[in-house]
């Protein structure tokens, strides 16, 4: 079978998405779930764009033992030199390049004739190639990109030492034919093509981007992009995980393989979402919580008799579990940390023992741990650790005309403690004016959600809200996760207004963003 490559973007394009802000340590963690999870190329992030990104990078570079690590950068050498610096510790070091070749980023964007980008190209190709082995060149809004002027692109950065061509979708503006008409295109118009490694990367803005995917796959490309969960610029990006299982099911048809390991999809998503303050719903395909579910009286009558009747992956496959988890307030943690590890966490002792005892504080108030328990706890353990604001006590008082009344104290990462008070039509209304006033900052909520992270009446909370800066129009996510709704409420948007402040802090002293 044809060996196909998976490029995870989740750290670079995934973090574009609006709201999602990936500290470095988190980064690290989400990198060792995606190697765990079998990709093999993962793209970590745009080292020239900020000092944050450029040291998730080296971070990510250190630690990594099998996959390979590539950082995004412009025709331009010192990106191409700090992403160098960034990736030269890495096992597998690649760099990724890319330059518009479209009519209307050329004239509108870049200000370049076609005459000056093929030289661009095979100026910064070139290199590029004396800093690295494997160097991929793409040409960015390929799919509006006059064909024959994109053979030119192509075969310029070819002639230059690129190893991979990657043919973007960036808009998300074709469909499965003519994307897979273009490979068999350009197979037909570049000789070295079966040589070369040619790649997919598809935006789902019109709802395509994993059939595009597949349609590449079955044109002649032996390496897809995208992220988990399908996070990313607007609409987000080609899904990974849709990608994998449908190579898996329907393999007599692809004659594909890949070396993803199914087993860690589910967690992975879940590890992602988490991070991202992501919400995945429910309807979601492979990892929605709905995706096994059976509500139709013929459907469940069809599974109770045969699965195969209306199931076409089995849970187990991709790692959805019902067993729980036989950890309680009894257990050592010799045992704690045996579990989270085998769950694919790696932790540092002093966040091995941060970990601990908030799993027994969890055990005393919960009669039983189940893994998602588990995920919510060493997921926000992560998170937390570094976040510059921190929930330190919450009090809700009625007050007078049918308004309720909170008084919260936040502290900093500098160990500086702030309280104030406000009212509100309700308690978590009260309680956001209140953090609005701490944070001295305009921000609007457009988006709330809770839901429990397991059913029964312990269950805990776990909310998620989306905030937007009043000014810059920038939205941030959040995350909070605790058995009182109010106290998660709470957490949630102080994560969001931590890092809506954050970006405030960087743009008033004249930061790149």
């Amino acid at each position: 079978m044809k060996k196909i490559q998976f490029f995870d973007t989740t750290l670079r394009d995934g973090e574009q998405t609006p709201g999602v802000n990936f500290n470095t340590q988190e980064k690290i963690q989400v990198a060792k779930q995606l190697e765990k999870w079998g990709v093999d190329v993962i793209e970590a992030g745009f080292p020239i764009a900020s000092q944050g990104d450029f040291e998730a990078v080296q971070g990510i570079a250190r630690v990594l033992t099998k996959t390979a690590v590539t950082g995004l950068a412009r025709c331009q050498k010192k990106d191409i030199d700090r992403a160098y610096e960034a990736l030269k510790e890495a096992v597998h070091p690649q760099l990724h390049v890319f330059l518009a070749t479209s009519p209307i980023h050329m004239e509108y964007k870049l200000k370049m004739t076609e005459a000056q980008v093929l030289t661009a190209i095979h100026e910064h190709v070139s290199y590029a190639r004396q800093k690295f082995t494997t160097v991929q060149f793409s040409p960015e809004d390929a799919t509006r990109t006059e064909k024959n002027f994109l053979v030119k692109a192509v075969q310029t950065a070819i002639d230059a030492g690129a190893t991979i061509i990657n043919i973007p979708d960036t808009v998300g503006y074709t469909n499965p034919t003519e994307y897979g008409k273009l490979f068999q295109y350009l197979k037909q118009e570049i000789p070295l093509f079966d040589t070369v490694t040619f790649s997919s990367h598809c935006h789902d803005d019109l709802g395509m981007a994993t059939a595009n995917a597949l349609a590449a796959i079955e044109n002649g490309a032996t390496r897809v992009e995208g992220t988990i969960n399908g996070i990313g610029e607007r609409a987000g990006n080609t899904a990974l995980e849709e990608v994998a299982l449908a190579l898996y099911i329907r393999k007599h048809f692809y004659q594909c393989a890949t070396q993803i390991d199914l087993g860690q999809t589910k967690k992975t998503s879940e590890f992602v979402s988490r991070l991202s303050g992501m919400n995945v719903p429910r309807n979601k395909a492979i990892v929605g919580s709905n995706a096994y579910a059976h509500e139709s009286g013929i459907h469940q009558d069809g599974v109770l008799k045969n699965p195969d009747t209306y199931e076409i992956i089995t849970p187990s496959l991709v790692g959805v579990e019902t067993n729980s988890l036989p950890l309680g307030k009894l257990s050592g943690r010799h045992a704690f940390v045996s579990k989270i590890e085998k769950m694919g966490y790696h932790l540092t002792e002093e966040e091995q023992n941060k970990a601990f005892r908030k799993f027994k504080e969890l055990a005393d108030k919960k009669k039983q741990i189940t893994e998602q328990d588990l995920h919510a706890l060493i997921v926000g353990e992560v998170s937390e650790a570094n976040e510059p604001y921190h929930l330190e006590q919450l009090q809700l008082q009625y007050a007078s005309g049918q308004r309720q009344g909170a008084i919260v104290s936040i502290e900093n990462s500098k160990g500086e403690n702030q309280t104030d008070s406000a009212v509100g039509q309700g308690s978590i209304q009260a309680i956001y004016n209140t953090i609005d006033r701490i944070m001295k900052h305009e921000v609007c909520l457009i988006y709330y959600q809770i839901q429990s992270i397991t059913a029964g009446e312990d269950a805990q909370a776990e909310v998620h809200v989306t905030i937007e800066d009043v000014k810059t129009k920038k939205q941030f996510n959040g995350i909070g996760i605790d058995f009182d709704v109010l106290q998660a409420s709470a957490k949630a948007y102080i994560q969001a207004s931590g890092f809506a402040k954050q970006k405030e802090i960087i743009r008033t002293a004249g930061g790149t963003l």
